[in-house]
């Protein structure tokens, strides 16, 4: 009888696991589902534009009208599509600066579906056609938030980007996992792993990372470990009451100004 339980168990956690690794890309990315209480519309006058990448066109939002010699290229987190993110394009717009907001396949209405290496081809196409257009790389701000901060992390890895900023970064996907799911085997069965932990210190540009003390998602002793490993100059925001979603608020626009006009 303890056998046949035993092997019942066994059975059910190894369907559990077979389930996780064929249906986990559907918990990992949620491009109709918008996790933003914020519902500012663009205030601006903000050209969409389309950037190739692959067989996929990619839905952006382009403004090259700001008063800054910098380009902040903007990458979004795992849920919801660039219309979420219309009150920071309107700050970055009433900053001055120019910016590309892009959405990676699978998002924004974009043909193809989200994986790592899908995202990280979306992202480098996206940087490529900056340089194509005139920028060169030392006029280029890569922003990450949430799951964009390891798009923005490879990224800067493999190029020469004057500044990386970091909203609500992560260690790695299977840090995260484990954290959600701490029964299952996830370094064996995660595909995409996102590990920025072992990225950041070879990264060369000045960093500034921005977290809220009481992020419930990302808990923000993972910017922590990233900066213990962060090898370049370190800028650091840690407002005590912001959530995973941070408050784009004027303090918060002061540190990101304040370390752009630094580089």
């Amino acid at each position: 009888m303890f056998y046949k339980i035993l092997l019942i168990i066994l059975g059910i956690y190894f369907l559990a696991c077979l389930f996780m690794y064929y249906a986990q890309r559907s918990f990992l990315y949620y491009p109709n589902i918008n996790n933003y209480t914020n519902s500012e519309s663009i205030e601006y006058d903000i050209e969409t534009i389309f950037i190739k990448s692959s067989n996929s066109s990619l839905r952006s939002w382009l403004n090259t009208n700001g008063n800054s010699e910098f380009i902040i290229l903007f990458f979004h987190g795992n849920a919801g599509d660039l219309e979420n993110r219309a009150y920071k394009a309107n700050a970055f717009k009433k900053m001055g600066y120019n910016f590309l907001f892009i959405s990676y396949r699978g998002f924004s209405g974009n043909e193809g579906k989200p994986t790592e290496n899908n995202i990280y081809e979306d992202a480098q196409s996206s940087y490529n056609w900056l340089i194509k257009n005139g920028y060169k790389e030392s006029e280029i701000i890569l922003y990450g938030e949430s799951l964009g901060t390891a798009v923005a992390i490879e990224i800067a890895k493999n190029n020469s980007p004057k500044g990386l900023i970091l909203e609500s970064p992560f260690t790695s996907m299977v840090d995260m996992g484990n954290k959600k799911f701490p029964f299952l085997p996830i370094r064996i069965i995660l595909k995409d792993k996102f590990d920025n932990q072992s990225k950041i210190s070879s990264i060369s540009c000045p960093i500034l990372y921005l977290h809220g003390l009481s992020d419930m998602l990302v808990p923000k002793y993972m910017s922590d470990e990233l900066i213990a490993n962060t090898a370049s100059k370190v800028s650091s925001y840690f407002p005590e009451n912001d959530d995973h979603m941070m408050d784009f608020s004027n303090e918060l626009l002061n540190e990101i100004d304040y370390f752009i006009n630094s580089l």
